[in-house]
């Protein structure tokens, strides 16, 4: 009867032990620490891409704003914004549009022709990306488009 009450009593500090109690529980929240930790690079990673693409547009529009013949440079324009953006594959050449301010008013495209005296001139640069996850998330695109965009004058007039 002694061993028979001795085994229940081991049995019952089995159960009511609290050994490897803490290894399940790393088990458990392992995972969720990972994946938080996944994302937090992801989103570090797409906002360093879309502050890239912003000061790759600014890039453009100061080459392009520095006087009336760089604004009409567009390949220069393009240039250097792909220099800042470090010549990125995921950027695609950025665009320049040339705008107009006359008399002081709303900027619209540049009239063709004759142009009034009083018409400030300013640079448009936009630079399109495609921020790429390093890992493929159910319910969430590959890819998301990232873009910047800048409006800047054009200096010596």
């Amino acid at each position: 009867m002694s061993k028979l009450r001795a085994a229940k009593m081991r049995i019952k500090d089995l159960i009511s032990s609290d050994r490897g109690a803490s290894l399940v529980e790393f088990a458990v929240v392992a995972p969720v620490l990972i994946f938080l930790a996944i994302g937090l690079i992801e989103v570090g990673r797409y906002t360093t891409f879309a502050i890239t693409a912003a000061n790759a547009a600014r890039a453009g529009a100061q080459y392009g704003a520095q006087n009336l013949t760089t604004a009409l440079d567009n390949t220069g324009v393009q240039a250097a914004a792909l220099r800042d953006a470090q010549n990125n594959p995921n950027f695609s050449a950025p665009t320049l549009t040339h705008l107009c301010s006359v008399g002081g008013g709303a900027l619209q495209t540049c009239p063709s022709g004759t142009v009034p005296a009083n018409t400030v001139y300013y640079v448009k640069v936009q630079v399109n990306g495609k921020f790429k996850s390093l890992l493929s998330y159910p319910g969430l695109p590959p890819s998301i488009n990232v873009n910047g965009s800048i409006v800047m004058r054009v200096a010596g007039q």
